[in-house]
């Protein structure tokens, strides 16, 4: 599924950058046409200077009430939430508590040797899966976190995938990894250390890694939704078996779990633009594609999709994939623009509106 993703996002984004105006208008026009037949869900931010240009939200904050979704609605960020772990990675390494080509074993107990900080950020480890190995062994009544996940896999030990270095396969383990290598690093909690040096710092007042019970507490908070054949309509995602991991994998950290809202993302991607976090020499660290060892390079960078044109920078972006719910930001470094799509369910319109946002402001 993500393999089908980014090919599609590719031949979107190349769209995405080309454009040499943002009109609001038309991109107004397309997007309402595209979301007339009411699948899609959720939330659009398109900024030029971080500045919106277009923001709508489109259907329900919950189906079984129909209570509309807002503008201001919190969701779920999946996977967009691994650029947040990098940067964390990232400040440490500035302060002098890690390197980048630190190995592994030098803060976790972990079974697999010869693995870098830096092949876990670029998805170079070989790590194999933590959540199969957990999904077969683990007690599903109880909450498991980082230390858990760990211990599972030094206890079942399952083959790592290849060598460190040899190619980029995508690794939920890796990130579980390095939040647990930035607690030993920098003596903190990760949850702690988010809150204070990124969310506060930034004014994200709507942004944390929230509990589920948290979550339960929050009253704008956006529920995930799935479409069930049965009733002909979406209903909440944790009624669903496939969504259970989120329950008692609930406690991890790293991967996923942070929840935000779309104008709290365009104060992040500000933050990153404007190196407010990091300097601007640290930020080419994650802009870097990762070197293999066959001298071929895999274009993932810190926590980052990379796509470059004639040899620049061009688009750095990343997408989030939980049930019920899709996700993504995508910045153009060229022309300042940013992208967000926050949806809390299942619809396939999705990759739809990502396409339409792109041919749209790729027009005068």
């Amino acid at each position: 599924m993500r393999k089908i993703f980014i090919l599609f996002l590719l031949i979107a984004i190349g769209q995405f950058a080309l454009a040499q105006k943002m009109p609001a208008e038309k991109i107004k026009t397309l997007v309402d046409t595209i979301t007339a037949n009411k699948a899609f869900n959720g939330v659009i931010l398109i900024a030029e200077n971080n500045k919106p240009v277009y923001e709508k939200a489109i259907g329900f904050r919950t189906y079984a009430d129909k209570k509309l979704l807002k503008q201001t609605d919190i969701f779920e960020l999946a996977s967009v939430s691994k650029q947040f772990c990098a940067l964390v990675i990232m400040q440490l390494k500035e302060n002098g508590l890690l390197q980048y080509d630190d190995l592994v074993e030098k803060y976790l107990d972990i079974p697999y040797k010869g693995i870098r900080i830096r092949n876990l950020l670029t998805h170079t480890s070989g790590l194999p899966d933590y959540q199969q190995i957990m999904d077969l062994n683990w007690d599903k009544s109880k909450v498991a976190n980082n230390n858990d996940i760990i211990a599972y896999l030094n206890k079942y030990h399952p083959p790592r995938l290849f060598a460190p270095g040899e190619k980029y396969t995508y690794s939920n383990t890796g990130y579980v990894l390095l939040a647990s290598i930035a607690e030993k690093a920098s003596g903190r909690d990760f949850i702690e250390y988010c809150n204070t040096e990124i969310f506060q710092k930034l004014g994200m007042k709507h942004t944390a890694i929230r509990t589920l019970e948290e979550k339960a507490a929050v009253k704008n908070f956006a529920i995930g939704h799935i479409y069930a054949d049965e009733v002909r309509g979406y209903v909440r995602a944790d009624s669903f078996p496939s969504s259970n991991y989120t329950i008692w994998l609930g406690n991890r950290k790293g991967p996923g779990r942070i929840s935000s809202t779309a104008h709290d993302l365009l104060k992040w991607d500000l933050a990153i633009r404007e190196y407010q976090l990091v300097s601007k020499e640290t930020m080419q660290d994650a802009y870097t594609p990762m070197k293999l060892n066959d001298g071929t390079f895999s274009f993932y960078g810190f926590g980052l999709e990379l796509v470059f044109k004639n040899k620049d920078l061009h688009l750095v972006w990343h997408n989030g994939d939980n049930p019920g719910y899709k996700t993504l930001i995508m910045r153009d470094l060229t022309y300042n623009r940013t992208l967000i799509i926050l949806t809390n369910n299942d619809a396939i319109e999705m990759n739809a509106v990502i396409g339409a946002c792109a041919k749209i402001i790729d027009k005068e």
